[in-house]
């Protein structure tokens, strides 16, 4: 049913607790789990690169098909995109709660919107 899950990874807790979600999915489902982080500027690229490489062994580990994208660009519609790009079939990823602002949206939110697939937020 899962073949392909894209799972969008940060180094927040809310990521860390939809890992193993994430990882029963695809183990359930014996699907391929696409690691997507997103780089804002600022962001620091080693850092995010051990949190990709770390992730990425942890599932590998556990008996998961896993890769790693890494792109540059506004969360949500990099998500969406690259859901498209790789024909995902579901994205798994946490929410962050709500906006401050009322013209504000969550990340996940805005992905809801604009995801080409089924989303699947873990709260």
């Amino acid at each position: 049913m899962f073949d392909t899950i894209l799972f969008p990874i940060d180094r927040s807790r809310q990521a860390a607790e939809t890992a193993t979600t994430a990882l029963q999915l695809a183990q359930q489902h014996n699907s391929l789990l696409v690691l997507l982080s997103v780089v804002e500027p600022g962001d620091d690229a080693a850092a995010i690169e051990q949190m990709l490489n770390t992730a990425r062994a942890s599932f590998e580990q556990a008996g998961i098909r896993c890769d790693v994208i890494e792109r540059e660009g506004k969360p949500a519609f990099v998500i969406g995109d690259v859901a498209d790009e790789i024909n995902a079939d579901v994205i798994v990823m946490g929410t962050r709660g709500i906006a401050l602002e009322s013209d504000q949206q969550s990340t996940a939110a805005r992905v809801i919107q604009l995801a080409p697939c089924p989303v699947l937020v873990v709260p």
